[in-house]
């Protein structure tokens, strides 16, 4: 039997609310403790307790990321998806399984390891036997993969942060688990977990507590929020960081958080900080957006700077809550009736979702408009490697404000709307300052901030907002380019699916075909997108929803003589993109273009 080495995915059964987050959390750091790269995928269901939840763990020597094309070990606590998991599991699959749940496992060519793990458990502890028997295919793992059980022991003293008897309990769980699975296994199987020199700096975190993270470094004046999956975590994390980031040494804050009764009040208070020169910001999913829609359409026509984070979940309606999705990103480019035109900030990584909570306040304000961070559950509420966060390093920019009467009188013929640097932004004064009148219109207006219904003042309008956001591109994070000398095939992609695209490449480069990668990671599109399709004879648009929604925002900006050479893969199930699948989609398409 060959010995296969930190390359391997093991999907672990259970049911929500028994306690196996701590087990899960348990074996992806001690990994990541010993310099192996992992990855950690929770599917957790859309209610508080007792439905179906899988917890993914990828072990890559390469660094892949993605959920893996299969599972190479189950571990299975669950008698409500049994049979489905056992189903699931393709040949020569090691099968750990809880023998107290009496129920049958007739799979003869899989590996079938039985742990009476509840009657354990309940020697240890009766009242918590249902939490403490996940701890026992900790152990039966830490045997079978040779994980380091000093690792083990550290990872828990600082889970448990000082709880002796938890620590305590736990290990003497996992201890039992090894023992039993040394005594009664031996180790049938070829994975292996092997130790590497630990990445200096690295650590993991999810994205949503990164972008709070960001979000406070920004200095973020006011958090206006109402809890919704997959968002409520970010919103949790700037409350958490809070006190030790931005309090005062007498100890009051420097950041309002108030929990609104609604999405639109939410919103509302956001618009209202942003007019009165705070950094104001909400965080959201997609039915929030919705909910919110009327209030974007008045930050983007009274231009009022405002900060909103979109968790992507699966649509429509309430669709499936704790799923992941690129669906929202038509919803946020145009979000409000009428013509409108937003900022998208798009991270494809937690680096980049700390980088770009920041940067989003200071677009925000400098084109005084609202500005759209779009994540995802998968980046949001997962956890993933981070090699450290890029920080402001500049002092705060503010935008065209003004805040005495010798700026005011510098600006000739000075009016809120009016356009007098050419770059479609207008010098705003803020309420309280003493200076000029404060006039910010949701309805028609002219230059000054009147009210007009003048064809001709509406018109010119218009064209100004459009021409604001469009001076943004170049000032946008510039898309992330790997191109091939060939420069033929164009992938163009954007945000977590970052996380699948070198296995993906690596996959196709194995049949002989090479493709060079366009990371889009703010619209509206920056100019290097469009060179990028001007230099490739065919470009395909990967994307994680049903309509191919940036392929659209493609055929719509690119130069009419370029979009022939698009092409589209979307698909969406819920699921992290499998690079597997995604990979054959590429081919398949491809052989259709060259028959």
């Amino acid at each position: 039997m060959e010995t296969i080495v930190n390359d391997f995915t093991i999907n672990i059964a259970t049911a929500n609310g028994t306690g196996s987050q701590s087990a899960n959390t348990v074996l992806l750091k001690t990994m990541f403790d010993m310099g192996v790269p992992v990855s950690g995928k929770n599917l957790f269901p859309s209610n508080i307790s007792g439905l179906p939840t899988w917890y993914i763990i990828r072990v890559s020597d390469a660094g892949y990321q993605a959920p893996g094309d299969r599972t190479h070990i189950m571990i299975m606590m669950n008698a409500d998806t049994w049979q489905k998991d056992i189903d699931s599991c393709e040949s020569e699959t090691v099968i750990i399984y809880n023998s107290d749940v009496k129920l049958p496992v007739e799979r003869d060519d899989c590996v079938v390891l039985g742990i009476p793990m509840t009657k354990m458990a309940r020697k240890i502890n009766p009242k918590l036997a249902r939490m403490i028997a996940n701890m026992y295919y900790v152990g039966a793992l830490v045997h079978l993969l040779d994980v380091d059980i000093v690792s083990v022991q550290s990872l828990l003293e600082r889970q448990f942060k000082g709880k002796t008897s938890a620590i305590e309990l736990n290990m003497r769980a996992i201890e039992e688990g090894r023992a039993y699975a040394e005594e009664n296994f031996g180790n049938p199987q070829p994975y292996r977990i092997e130790e590497r020199e630990k990445i200096e700096g690295q650590f993991l975190i999810d994205g949503n507590e990164a972008t709070a993270l960001g979000s406070i470094y920004g200095g973020v004046n006011l958090l206006s929020w109402y809890p919704i999956t997959p968002s409520s975590s970010l919103a949790e994390g700037i409350i958490q960081w809070l006190p030790e980031l931005r309090n005062t040494e007498d100890g009051k804050s420097t950041c309002a958080v108030i929990q609104a009764e609604d999405e639109l009040a939410a919103v509302g208070m956001v618009v209202g900080a942003g007019w009165g020169g705070a950094r104001g910001m909400t965080c959201t999913s997609g039915p929030g957006i919705s909910l919110m829609s009327e209030f974007i359409g008045l930050a983007y026509f009274a231009e009022i700077p405002c900060v909103i984070w979109d968790v992507n979940r699966v649509g429509p309606s309430t669709g499936l809550p704790t799923r992941t999705q690129q669906g929202d990103l038509n919803l946020l480019r145009e979000a409000s009736h009428g013509d409108t035109d937003h900022i998208i900030l798009i991270p494809g990584n937690v680096e980049e979702c700390f980088e770009f909570a920041w940067r989003a306040f200071e677009y925000s304000e400098r084109y005084q408009t609202l500005v759209f961070g779009f994540s995802d559950l998968d980046l949001g509420m997962n956890s993933w490697i981070c090699n450290g966060f890029e920080y402001p390093s500049e002092p705060i920019e503010r935008g065209k404000v003004i805040r005495t009467q010798e700026q005011l009188d510098a600006v000739e013929n000075y009016g809120r709307y009016r356009d007098v640097d050419g770059d479609g932004v207008p010098y705003r004064t803020l309420p309280g300052s003493g200076l000029a009148p404060i006039l910010t219109r949701g309805t028609g207006h002219d230059e000054d901030g009147v009210y007009s219904e003048e064809p001709e003042v509406y018109r010119q309008l218009m064209k100004r907002l459009k021409r604001k956001i469009n001076n943004a591109r170049s000032e946008l994070p510039v898309p992330i380019l790997r191109e091939e000398e060939e420069l033929e095939i164009g992938i163009i992609y954007y945000g977590s699916m970052e996380t699948t695209i070198q296995e993906i490449d690596d996959i196709i480069e194995d049949t002989g075909v090479k493709v060079s990668q366009c990371r889009v990671r703010a619209l509206p599109l920056h100019p290097e997108v469009e060179a990028f399709v001007e230099r490739h004879e065919r470009v395909i648009v990967l994307e994680i929803n049903r309509d191919g929604q940036m392929y659209g925002v493609l055929r719509k900006e690119l130069p009419i003589h370029l979009v022939p050479k698009i092409m589209s893969v979307a698909y969406s199930d819920g699921l992290p993109p499998r690079a597997k699948f995604f990979a054959e989609r590429i081919m398949r398409t491809l052989e259709e273009l060259s028959v």
